[in-house]
Parts: C-alpha cells; structure tokens; sequence
C-alpha cells in the first residue's frame, strides 16, 4: 500500500506529545535511566503509579552495558539476582553468592520491562533544574526543569519547561548532577552529615554494595537518592562492575516511595 510521510510523521508527534501531555504531573519523575533507576520505575509503575524517567543520553542502561572494561558480562549476588530473573534475565552461580548474567540481555531487558510495565521514558532529554516550593513552611521539590538534551550540548540559549512531580528519585550516578544543582543553586541543607555532597570515595566492593542500599533515602524533602548517586551523596565507597545493590537499591526506594503515596 501507498505510504504518506506525513501520516508518519502525524503519527509520531501525537503519540509522542499524548506521552509528554500525560506526565505534566507525576507521582514520580527518575532522573537517569540505569539499573537503580529502570528497578525503580518498573516497580512503582506496576503498583499503577504516574512515573516518568529522563534519561540524558539516547540509550537506557547507565553503565551496565560495558560489564567491565568492555567484557560485557555483569556480576550480582545472590540477594539481588530475584530482580533480574524476576524479568526474565537468565543467571549463572559462578560461586557461591556469585551470579553472572549477559550485560546487553540484562540491560536491555530491564529497559523493556520498564517500558512494558507502564514507564513513560523520555530519552535524550536533560533535567537541568528542579522546582522549589515552601510547603508547610519547608522547602520541597515539586517539579524537574527539562530542555532537550541536543539543546544542551549544543549550548543553546533556549529556555526549558517544567513538569511537576509528588516526588523525584536522583539515580545519574556518580555524578550526582541534580543534586549538584540543588546545592549550587538554593541555600539549602542535605541530611548528609555535612549538609552537602561528601563525595565517592575509592573502590571497597563490599562495603560499596552494603552502603548503596543503606543510603538510598530521601536526602531532600521530595527527593530520594538511589544507585551509585547514594554512595556519592553520604561520602561511601564504588563498587565496580558488580550490579546487586543497584538492582536493591532501587527496589528499595521505590517501596519507600510507593509506601508515602499510598498514604
């Protein structure tokens, strides 16, 4: 049959902006779209929330892709493995407490069960700032600030948009870029010891996986930190190539988060 590019691209622009119309206001905006982050979202969607994610670069998967050192085979321990073949993903005992699984099946995977799961995800979209509000006389998050990723790297004086959210999870890694922006920019505290950032520390595996589910909390009213992004913010250690307190960590969050909205 004849084709018509412009239903092609009628097509893409109301499926995409029905999407972006649709998370005006979500119950959860995710900045970052690696594993923390895809565990995260997929867990809150099924419990049939409004979630977003905001994924800075055009694919999904943070670090996972690359295994370690480009050898694309991931480590997790036993704990954690529940979140991968609960997706299907197959796992390998390596040995006792160590399980392997491909990088690109896993990563992949878990982009896709996210999707299925309900995700709105926006790729290749930056979260440049967050909104502040007063409420009960203390200052929350309320909102991200977005412009198009292309936008920024081309360093393009064009102003972004806002979307509201009841809350925000920071899962961009060790960059911990929103949380920078906070702190730069408001007179405001942390609940880190110092109030501030305290920054990654060298690699410890085994305290690193402990510490990512340990710190994952929220750090701001309205904000939660999850994945390598909590080891950077309370001052705790990397971990490398080994995935479970990633997967854990955003497991954990999204039951704090999912317990909150259910009231």
């Amino acid at each position: 049959m004849p084709l018509d590019e412009r239903i092609i691209t009628e097509a893409i622009v109301d499926g995409y902006f029905a999407k972006f119309k649709s998370s005006l206001e979500l119950d959860v905006a995710i900045v970052g779209g690696g594993p923390s982050g895809l565990t995260a979202a997929r867990l809150l969607a099924k419990e049939g929330f409004n979630v977003a994610l905001f994924e800075r670069k055009l694919s999904l998967g943070g670090g996972m892709w690359g295994g370690g050192m480009t050898y694309n085979i991931i480590v997790v321990q036993e704990e954690s493995a529940h979140l991968l073949t609960d997706v299907g993903i197959p796992v390998a005992r390596y040995k006792d407490n160590y399980f392997t699984a491909d990088a690109v099946a896993a990563t992949t995977t878990l982009a896709s069960a996210a999707c299925l799961a309900g995700v709105k995800v926006f790729n290749c979209m930056s979260v440049e700032d967050v909104v502040l509000r007063e409420v009960n006389g203390i200052k929350r998050v309320t909102g991200i600030v977005i412009n198009s990723s292309p936008v920024e790297m081309a360093g393009l004086h064009v102003d972004p948009v806002v979307l509201g959210s009841k809350f925000l999870i920071e899962a961009t890694g060790h960059a911990t870029e929103v949380l920078h922006t906070l702190v730069r920019k408001n007179d405001v505290k942390l609940g880190t010891p110092s109030g501030g950032i305290e920054g990654e520390q060298s690699m410890w595996a085994d305290v690193a996986e402990t510490n990512t589910v340990k710190n994952t909390r929220e750090i701001f009213p309205g904000l939660y930190v999850a994945g390598m992004a909590a080891n950077a913010s309370f001052g705790s250690y990397r971990m490398g190539p080994i995935f479970g307190g990633m997967l854990l960590s955003g497991e954990k969050v999204a039951a704090d988060i999912a317990a909150k909205l259910r009231g």
